[in-house]
C-alpha cells in the first residue's frame, strides 16, 4: 500500500522536477490510500492557484484511490504520532493512516524526512 502526501499530488499536478518520484504509487491505484485531509490541502492549494475546474479535477483524479475519513481511532494515533515526531495536523493524519495501512508515505515534506516508513525526496 502507498499513500502519497499533498506535496507529492502538487507535485505531481504541477509537473514539478519531484513529480518523477511519485508515478509508480499514484499509477498502481488499487494500492493508493488517499487520506481525505489530502485531498482538501491539494483542492485548497489549486483552488488558490488554478481554478475551481482545476481543483475539481485534481479531486476526482485523488479519488481514484482509495479514500480514507478521518475516524476518532485516527484522531487519536494522529495525536499520538504528532506528539511524538512535533508534526502538524494534516501530516499527523496522513502518517496515522499511513501506519494504520501498512502504506508506504511518498513526500517532499521535510516534516516526514527522518521516520521510518517515509520515502522522502528533499523538494528541488
Amino acid at each position: 500500500m502507498n499513500i502519497v502526501d499533498s506535496s507529492g499530488w502538487l507535485a505531481y499536478f504541477a509537473d514539478e522536477l519531484n513529480a518523477k518520484h511519485f508515478l509508480t504509487p499514484l499509477k498502481d491505484t488499487p494500492s493508493l490510500v488517499v487520506p481525505v485531509v489530502t485531498i482538501y490541502e491539494v483542492f485548497k492549494v489549486v483552488l488558490r492557484e488554478s481554478s475551481e475546474n482545476g481543483a475539481l479535477q485534481a479531486a476526482a483524479a485523488m479519488q481514484k484511490g482509495t479514500v480514507v475519513d478521518l475516524t476518532a481511532q485516527l484522531a487519536i494515533a494522529a495525536s499520538k504520532l504528532s506528539l511524538e515526531h512535533a508534526l502538524p495536523m494534516a501530516d499527523s493524519i496522513i502518517l496515522a493512516t499511513a501506519k494504520a495501512f501498512e502504506a508506504i508515505l511518498w513526500t517532499q515534506d521535510s516534516d516526514f524526512k527522518n521516520i521510518a516508513g517515509v520515502k522522502y525526496f528533499p523538494k528541488k
